[in-house]
């Protein structure tokens, strides 16, 4: 039983998606004088959209605020101890407590605990090299971090901005430097931009970011980033190239935070992702949960662990924590691995596996693209769209699909990741009765454009 005449206490680490999703739902299931609920949070700010922050940094969202789902005062009316500002350095599992740091004085203290729930969420990755910390070098992952970078802007005269990565935030920070008239060069490792797609479909994205008049720098590697005499950013290189630059902004991907963790001998996986079990609790430890970017999440498709960072499965795992800890019964099955984003109004989506993820784990399959339109041809604003998909060999089971195209591409998406969490086979997607008027879709909508050629390439056995 528990410390305090039959209260329970849970510890939270980390106040945004899943730890503060997992207090709420606990606390809905159980009251104060049932359970106690304190939480740690080492930043500024709690329950934020990060993935608001680019449209934030662009303008297209007015202010911060708008960007906090619920503040730190919210919480505390709802009896959950909130303490911000303070971080948690070191988990005690045998002695089941967690000693924690006030940022600001530096005053430690333990705080014991009958149930944790880890939600340390990601850093972005910095790359090892000279200068990745000088000033106006900028990671997005944090509301601090939007604010930090924000600062800079306001402060620093030139207008040339350089992106290290060309990812979802590094695509969506070039468009948000570009709303604020900078220069922008984006320096990507990769053949084309997201390599979350096929670079086939990543080369559609490569044409419409130049397009917005951003400058692509696709196979190279920056090797340092240079430094005036005033310490701060002057340059970004590579090994053939400089490009110049007054603020670089670094969206090369994040890492699960997952040092607390492992440094108390919890499980992590190939990714560096904590390990759970369905329910979410962490493998081996009866009374320790962690859910959001810190966790590896199953990949219903693939079958494998994988590391996928989104707000999406972090305000899940959150509902999935707080209701066992709140005494209720909850999952969280996997994912397939759905993302949409955007550049301009060109509109860009995935789910499931691409060929090379299809490759890595053993499956044989066919690949098919087409051209359609977002609506009836003849309807005012039909747009092009180009769909790819992936279908097992023999089978035709759905595998993934990247859909490419302006408004009304993204979300068709939704489609291919219900049938992907179906199971269904690209014949069975033929049948499906999708909403059709010509304002809406062809009569054939694109997505089953593509399963009928990728079910007629499987039957063909090409």
């Amino acid at each position: 039983m528990s410390m305090n005449g039959g209260r329970e206490r849970l510890v939270v680490i980390g106040g945004d998606a899943a730890g503060m999703s997992a207090a709420s739902q606990a606390r809905r299931l159980r009251g104060p004088d049932e359970l106690e609920i304190v939480a740690f949070e080492r930043g500024h700010f709690t329950s934020y959209s990060a993935c608001g922050i680019p449209y934030w940094v662009g303008g297209d969202v007015g202010e911060r605020g708008r960007l906090i789902a619920r503040s730190p005062e919210e919480h505390r009316t709802r009896a959950i101890d909130l303490r911000m500002r303070t971080e948690v350095t070191e988990i005690d599992v045998a002695g089941k407590r967690v000693r924690a740091r006030d940022v600001d004085s530096g005053a430690e203290s333990w705080t014991p605990y009958d149930k944790l729930v880890i939600g340390t969420g990601a850093r972005p990755i910095r790359p090892d090299m000279p200068g990745a910390d000088a000033p106006g070098v900028h990671g997005v992952q944090t509301l601090d971090d939007g604010q930090a970078l924000l600062d800079t802007l306001a402060r620093t005269r030139g207008r040339r901005a350089v992106v290290v990565g060309a990812g979802y935030i590094g695509v969506e920070m070039a468009e948000a430097l570009i709303n604020r008239g900078y220069e922008v060069t984006v320096v990507n490792r990769g053949s084309e931009p997201m390599s979350t797609l096929d670079p086939d479909m990543g080369r559609l994205v490569h044409e419409a970011m130049e397009g917005l008049g951003i400058t692509m720098v696709n196979d190279a590697a920056v090797t340092k980033i240079l430094t005036g005499q005033d310490g701060r950013v002057r340059a970004v290189a590579t090994e053939d190239a400089e490009y110049p630059a007054d603020v670089v902004v670094l969206g090369i991907g994040v890492r699960p935070e997952t040092g607390l963790a492992q440094a108390a001998g919890l499980p992590v996986g190939a990714h560096g992702g904590l390990l759970t079990d369905r329910a979410m609790r962490v493998r081996g430890h009866e009374d320790i949960w962690a859910g959001g970017d810190c966790v590896e999440v199953l990949n219903l498709v693939s079958g494998q662990e994988q590391y996928i960072p989104l707000g999406t499965h972090a305000n899940k795992h959150g509902q999935v924590i707080g209701t066992n800890v709140g005494g209720g019964y909850a999952t969280f099955p996997g994912v397939v691995g759905t993302a949409v984003s955007k550049v301009c109004d060109l509109e860009i989506a995935r789910t499931g596996l691409r060929e090379k993820d299809a490759l890595r784990v053993g499956l044989r399959f066919e690949a098919v693209t087409i051209e359609s339109t977002s609506r009836a041809g003849y309807y005012p604003g039909a747009s092009p769209m180009t769909v790819k998909m992936v279908a097992e060999r023999r089978t035709g089971r759905l595998l993934g699909v990247q859909i490419v195209g302006r408004e009304g591409a993204g979300k068709r998406v939704d489609i291919a990741a219900v049938a992907l969490t179906a199971n269904m086979t690209v014949e069975q997607m033929t049948a499906l009765d999708l909403g059709y008027a010509p304002p809406f879709s062809p009569v054939w909508d694109p997505v089953l454009v593509a399963a009928r050629k990728a079910a007629t390439k499987v039957r063909d056995g090409h």
